[in-house]
This record gives structure tokens, C-alpha cells and sequence, in this order.
């Protein structure tokens, strides 16, 4: 017959062993989802590669890269603004701000000044929505939206509602349709710029103090980091990025106009972003998981063009994987509880 103590040392061997059951399950559901999105994307990878002969070729894989240098660059910048428990939903008319602006200039002036000051705007837009957001105790989706509409507008009256052509400016083009190693500058710009910002989410101070103030703000204040001043900053350095991006287009196809696209851009940002597995509750994320997150869905318009199916079904597709992307956030951070 079971005794007392025996039973009570039953029960706790018991939980004993369902706690360290749960551990392991929740240690291996960690790793799965660091690295989730590259499963996905190499299965699509190597699925579109036997389907399809032009795919995996040199000359449609540097394209697409080519087409996705702007977004790389918006997504990288703005995975940064998401960690640190923020949003920014400017970054397309923000594009558009900085490409009309180096376009507007580059009519007349020098190129690298045209550059500068259509890469400064995109840092004055940034600072702006930081310190709304800081000091107004604004939520920054809130914020960022009424930017979208306040940039935008500043967009068509630097345009003047007209598309802006450089093609009798070559110089302007040198700064994303030159060549090294047979590679384009776009490109080169997207990466290296993309590594810094990974590098600086990382393994610096201030991407641990961007984890702390999207994790628990109350807490990295007690603890001395100046929310504040992180989240400032992650604005900065997205809205730079996201002119920095309508430079390097506008410089890629020679041309800059203030059109309804860079509603599609922020959306497609923000869907990257999340479906490469950064919370949108923040504290959680990595730059290189949202690299992933904007190839995937890349890779998804080039399957549906090469293989010649409906695009219709191309945003659908899009959206259930963002809903998808979405719910598992929801339910790992159920989990973890």
C-alpha cells in the first residue's frame, strides 16, 4: 500500500519529469523558430528551381535581387523599429519623399549633392516620427500613418504631381546601375547597408537596449536604458533607410514619380518583416530572419510569373502566409507563458 510521503514523492518525480519534458519541448520550439523561415523558403527555393529551368539561373536570381534592394534596405531598417516595440507604417511615402527630392535636385545639380539631400530628408522624416512618438506619447502606428499622409503629400508637391526624369542626367544612375564583380551598386548598397544594421541589432549596446525597450520598457528604464532615446533612434535610422531606398530606385531607373505605390511597399515591408518570424509585439527578432521574410515573398512573385500563374491569387497567397506568420506568434508567446 502507498504511503503518504510515497504518494507525495510520486507526484513530485512526476512534475519533475513533465517539467523537464516542457523545457525540452520549449527549447526545441526556440530553435525551429529562430531559424522557421528558412525552412519554408528553401522548400519554395527548391521547388520553383525543378519547375522551372529559368529560375535558378544568374541572370533572374541578380534580378531579383535588383528589384528587392529597396525593400531590402526598408525591411532591414524597419525590423530595428519593431524590435524596440514600435511600428513604422511612413516608410513608403517616405521612399517616395527621398526619390522625388534626389530626383528634383539632380535636374540641376550636382549628383552626390542630390543624393545627400534626398538621403537627409528620409533622416528629418525619421526624427520627426521618433520624437511624436516619444514625446507625444503618440502609439506609432497612429503617428506613423498620419506621417504616411503628411510625407506623401510633401512627395506630390515636390513632384508636383509629375513623373521626373534623369534620362539626360547618366551621372544620378552610376549610384545603383554600375558594376562590380558583374554584380550592380543597387545591390552591393542593399547588402552592405542590410549587414550593418544586422550587425548593429546584434551585437552592439544599443541593439541589446532596442531588445530591452520592446521586451519590457518598464523594466530597461528601472535598469537605466533610455527607452526614449532607442526608440528615437530606431525611427532615424528607418526613415534614412527608407529615402536611402528611393535614391537607389530612382537612380536604377532614372526616373522618380509620387504615385499610390508606396501603400503596396509598407505593406509588403511589414509582411516581410513578420513572416520572417521578428514579433510584432516586439523584444524578439533578427534582420537576417527578415532578409528571408522579403526574398520569401519575392520569391513568390517571381513563381507565379515564371510559372504563369493567375497573379490574382499572388496577394491571397501573400496574406494568408502574413496571417499564418501572425497566429504562431501568438501562440509561441502562449506558450512561453
Amino acid at each position: 500500500m502507498t504511503t503518504p510521503a510515497g504518494a507525495n514523492e510520486a507526484v513530485l518525480s512526476q512534475a519533475a519529469r513533465l517539467r523537464r519534458a516542457w523545457a525540452g519541448n520549449t527549447a526545441v520550439w526556440a530553435r525551429l523558430q529562430n531559424g522557421g523561415i528558412l525552412f519554408p523558403f528553401l522548400a519554395l527555393f527548391l521547388t520553383l528551381s525543378l519547375t522551372s529551368s529559368s529560375f535558378a539561373t544568374k541572370t533572374n536570381l541578380l534580378n531579383i535581387l535588383d528589384q528587392q534592394s529597396a525593400t531590402l534596405l526598408i525591411a532591414a531598417a524597419g525590423t530595428l523599429v519593431v524590435v524596440a516595440g514600435g511600428i513604422d507604417l511612413s516608410v513608403g511615402a517616405t521612399y517616395t519623399l527621398g526619390g522625388v527630392t534626389a530626383a528634383h535636385f539632380a535636374q540641376t545639380e550636382n549628383p552626390a549633392l542630390s543624393i545627400f539631400l534626398g538621403i537627409g530628408i528620409g533622416l528629418l522624416v525619421g526624427a520627426a516620427n521618433g520624437l511624436v512618438v516619444t514625446a507625444l506619447r503618440i502609439n506609432s502606428l497612429i503617428a506613423t500613418l498620419a506621417s504616411f499622409f503628411v510625407v506623401g503629400g510633401l512627395a506630390s508637391l515636390v513632384s508636383g504631381g509629375n513623373l521626373i526624369t534623369l534620362f539626360d542626367r547618366p551621372g544620378f544612375g552610376k549610384l545603383a546601375q554600375s558594376e562590380f564583380l558583374t554584380v550592380r551598386t543597387s545591390i552591393w548598397l542593399a547588402l552592405g547597408v542590410t549587414a550593418v544594421l544586422a550587425a548593429c541589432l546584434a551585437w552592439t549596446t544599443a541593439g541589446r537596449y532596442m531588445y530591452a525597450a520592446g521586451g519590457n520598457a518598464d523594466a530597461a528604464r528601472l535598469a537605466g536604458v533610455r527607452v526614449d532615446a532607442v526608440r528615437v533612434l530606431t525611427f532615424v535610422l528607418s526613415g534614412t533607410a527608407a529615402s536611402l531606398a528611393g535614391v537607389v530606385d530612382a537612380s536604377r531607373v532614372l526616373s522618380a514619380q509620387s504615385t499610390g505605390g508606396d501603400v503596396n511597399l509598407t505593406f509588403t515591408v511589414v509582411a516581410a518583416i513578420v513572416v520572417g518570424g521578428t514579433s510584432i509585439a516586439g523584444g524578439e527578432g533578427a534582420v537576417w530572419r527578415t532578409v528571408v521574410g522579403v526574398l520569401f515573398i519575392a520569391l513568390i512573385g517571381n513563381g507565379y510569373l515564371l510559372l504563369q500563374f493567375n497573379s490574382i491569387y499572388e496577394s491571397i497567397t501573400t496574406g494568408v502566409i502574413l496571417i499564418l506568420a501572425v497566429a504562431l506568434d501568438s501562440w509561441s508567446r502562449v506558450r512561453r507563458r
